[in-house]
């Protein structure tokens, strides 16, 4: 059994590690929810497993999956892939996932925030809100239990003292209503060891996760922010965009350095086709998926891992100058790209799925 820690982690020592600093692995779950995930979860399951198998090629993998998948998730993944038995409600391990923090002497543990599905978006829950607890149950990994609701697509930080998130996210009073915002940057300064907190302003307009940071900005370095970018003055994005680039012009981080912003396109805009629709009625359950609803499609979206950055493939028109920024971006990791439409019709995307467990050993 795991040890449920009484104190804090920045108290203790720790903080959250940046996204580029070694991993000793990643943690995926494996879709199958009907009202989410259309033809019985299969399309999505290949991009799952594709995603999944890209991954372990670079570091150690795990997929939780629950009983009534094991076989199907077996025969689609690699044999390097580590599957472990859960059962879980959906397949967003970023933000129902632990985040995993660390000390100077090279010691992991883990923050169990509270999850409450984006706000009450879809019920139940219940065995979400378990999922962090069993990973690091797994791992043995004492257990720090955050008292915020909050999922770990709502931050990025630069692992030198800064955390990146968005007012429309954190603000939201449907996920901690009675918290100021100077209490919610205490809780971030106490559970992952920031001392300044930029907020920018919405999200990725459309995004049904109320503007989480990992669809519009996230930290390439330290000081070096990409950001989704709008050219259309008619897009709603055009306006989301621009609000955000002004905040971090004229934001500093932990250290006093000023924001050098990247700016990556946004792809599409892209909508939900006839066949890409699922009716919640016929799918039981409480979620819908209406034909020509937009995607929260971007580029940002991407995971970091050891010598690899995957980044999704969205719109062939603005795939190609993704890739290059992004390579631009990490000369020292290969770029890879996926074709992850299948996710995005979920809600997501690749970095939502995923949660890397860096470099370290239990203690």
């Amino acid at each position: 059994m795991t040890t449920t820690l009484t104190s804090l982690p920045a108290a203790d020592g720790f903080r959250m590690p940046a996204e580029w600093e070694p991993h000793a692995g990643c943690w995926m779950i494996w879709p199958e929810r009907p009202d989410n995930w259309r033809e019985g979860a299969v399309p999505a399951q290949s991009a799952f497993a594709e995603i999944a198998a890209t991954i372990a090629r670079f570091e150690p993998l795990t997929m939780l999956v629950s009983a009534r998948q094991w076989r199907q998730a077996r025969a689609m993944l690699p044999p390097s892939v580590r599957l472990i038995e859960a059962s879980s409600d959906d397949s967003w391990c970023r933000d129902s996932g632990a985040t995993f923090v660390t000390d100077e002497g090279g010691r992991v543990r883990g923050v169990d925030w509270r999850f409450n599905a984006w706000g009450g978006l879809y019920a139940p829950c219940d065995q979400d809100t378990l999922i962090a607890a069993k990973m690091l149950e797994v791992e043995r990994t004492p257990r720090y239990a955050a008292p915020l609701v909050l999922e770990g697509g709502s931050i990025h930080v630069d692992g030198e003292g800064t955390v990146l998130t968005t007012e429309e996210c954190l603000l939201n009073p449907n996920r901690n209503p009675g918290l100021t915002r100077a209490e919610i940057e205490q809780h971030l300064a106490d559970h992952i060891g920031t001392s300044t907190t930029i907020w920018l302003g919405p999200g990725l307009v459309d995004d049904e996760t109320s503007g989480h940071i990992d669809n519009l900005a996230c930290f390439v370095r330290p000081g070096v922010v990409a950001l989704t970018w709008c050219e259309d003055p008619l897009d709603p994005q055009y306006a989301v965009s621009r609000d955000a680039f002004e905040r971090l012009s004229k934001a500093r981080d932990a250290r006093g350095r000023s924001i050098e912003v990247v700016k990556l396109p946004l792809p599409g805009p892209l909508f939900r086709t006839a066949d890409e629709a699922i009716d919640a009625d016929t799918a039981s359950g409480t979620m819908t998926r209406g034909i020509g609803e937009r995607l929260g499609a971007s580029y940002a979206n991407f995971y970091i891992g050891n010598g690899l950055v995957l980044m999704p493939l969205l719109d062939p028109a603005h795939d190609g100058a993704a890739r290059d920024i992004l390579a631009g971006l990490f000369p020292d990791r290969q770029v890879i790209g996926l074709a992850t439409r299948e996710v995005l019709l979920g809600g997501g995307n690749i970095h939502c799925i995923t949660q890397q467990q860096p470099a370290g050993r239990p203690g």
